[in-house]
C-alpha cells in the first residue's frame, strides 16, 4: 500500500524564476519559453528602441510610438520588420480615437523612427506605409478683453488663480492646476517650473495673480489652486471638498459651468487663453523670439502654430528698405 501511495503522489517539479537584465521573469521549464539569446546576434528593436526613445520625458509622442513599436515586433531584429508591422502601428494611430493634430504627430514620429532604423540599423524602407494626414488647420480662437473680464469676476478665487495663470502667463492649464509654493520665488516674484516638453521656464508674476498668492500659505505643498479652493470650501460649508475636485479634469468642467455663469454661449477652452496671450505678445513686442520665450517652446514652428492666423503680411515700404545695402540701412535707422 505504501508502495501504491508513492506512485500516486509525485513530487512537482520546482519552477524557477530566473531574473533577466531588463527586469522581467521568465518560467524555465515551460512551454513557449525563448531559448538564450546566442552570443553576437542581432540586437532586437526592442533592445534599439528602449535605448533611444524610452528615456525620453514624458509628453514625447516619438516615445509613446516607439513602445507601439516594440508592442507589435519588439522580439524582431531592424531587419525583419516588415510592412504588415508598420501598417499594424499606423491603423492603430487611426483608429485610437485621438483627435486629428494628435494623429497627425504621431504618424510623423512613426516615419521618423521607421527612417532612423532604416539609416542606422539596416531595417527596410518602410516608412513610405504610414498614413499621411492632411487637412489640419490650427486652432485659431482667442478670447476677448469683455470674455476675459466677464470669465474672471464670475470665478471663484481658485478658478480665478487658474484662469490668470492661462492667460496673464500663458501656462498650460495642467500645469497652471499644478504650480505651488515650490515652483515659487518670494524675492524675485518669479515661478519656476517644467513644461510640458521638459524644458526648464521661468516667468515674472502678475501683479493680479501675485494678489492670490500672498493670500496663500508659502509653507504649504499643495499647488496653489487647490489652497484657494480649500480655502473657499472651508468658508462656505465647512466641509473639507472631494480630492478629485482639484484633478484638470474637474477643472475643466468648472470652466465650462463657469462659461455659462459669465454669459458666453460660443465654445472656449482653456488653451484659448494661452494662444490669446501669444497673439497679444506679438502685437506688442512684433517679435516672433519673444511669443517663443513666453510659450516656453524649443521649436520656433510650434510657435508659428499659434499664430498662423495672426502673422502680418508683408509691406511694400518694407521690402523696398531691405533692397539698399546693409550701411546704407544702418545709417537711416539711426
Amino acid at each position: 500500500m505504501v508502495r501504491r501511495l508513492a506512485r500516486q503522489v509525485r513530487p512537482e517539479t520546482a519552477q524557477v524564476i530566473h531574473q533577466q537584465a531588463r527586469g522581467t521573469a521568465t518560467r524555465s521549464g515551460t512551454a513557449g519559453t525563448r531559448p538564450p539569446k546566442k552570443e553576437g546576434a542581432d540586437p532586437t528593436l526592442a533592445e534599439i528602441l528602449r535605448a533611444a526613445f524610452l528615456g525620453l520625458p514624458r509628453g514625447y509622442q516619438l516615445k509613446t510610438v516607439a513602445r507601439a513599436l516594440i508592442a507589435t515586433a519588439g522580439s524582431l531584429p531592424p531587419r525583419s520588420l516588415s510592412p504588415s508591422h508598420v501598417l499594424e502601428v499606423d491603423q492603430s494611430i487611426a483608429q485610437g480615437g485621438y483627435a486629428l493634430a494628435t494623429r497627425l504627430y504621431k504618424a510623423n514620429c512613426l516615419r521618423q523612427i521607421l527612417r532612423w532604423l532604416w539609416e542606422n540599423h539596416g531595417a527596410p524602407k518602410l516608412d513610405a506605409h504610414t498614413t499621411r494626414h492632411t487637412g489640419l488647420r490650427p486652432r485659431n480662437v482667442t478670447v476677448t478683453d469683455d470674455e476675459r473680464a466677464a470669465i474672471l469676476a464670475a470665478a471663484p478665487p481658485y478658478m480665478r488663480m487658474w484662469t490668470l495663470m492661462c492667460s496673464d502667463m500663458a501656462i498650460r492649464s495642467g500645469t497652471a492646476a499644478a504650480i505651488g509654493p515650490d515652483h515659487y520665488d518670494p524675492t524675485r516674484r518669479t515661478l519656476r517650473f517644467t513644461t510640458k516638453k521638459g524644458a526648464r521656464q521661468t516667468l515674472p508674476v502678475t501683479g493680479a495673480i501675485q494678489e492670490l498668492i500672498d493670500v496663500c500659505d508659502l509653507r504649504d505643498p499643495r499647488s496653489f489652486v487647490r489652497q484657494l479652493h480649500l480655502t473657499e470650501k472651508r468658508h462656505g460649508n465647512g466641509r473639507a471638498p472631494d480630492p478629485r475636485q482639484q484633478s484638470e479634469g474637474q477643472l475643466d468642467h468648472t470652466w465650462r459651468k463657469l462659461l455659462t455663469a459669465a454669459g458666453i454661449t460660443r465654445r472656449i477652452v482653456p488653451h484659448d487663453l494661452r494662444r490669446t496671450a501669444a497673439v497679444a505678445m506679438l502685437e506688442e513686442t512684433r517679435d516672433i523670439r519673444d511669443v517663443q520665450a513666453l510659450l516656453g517652446h524649443r521649436s520656433l514652428q510650434s510657435t508659428i502654430w499659434y499664430l498662423d492666423h495672426d502673422l502680418r503680411p508683408v509691406e511694400l515700404a518694407t521690402l523696398e528698405r531691405i533692397k539698399r545695402p546693409y550701411l546704407v540701412r544702418k545709417e537711416l535707422k539711426a
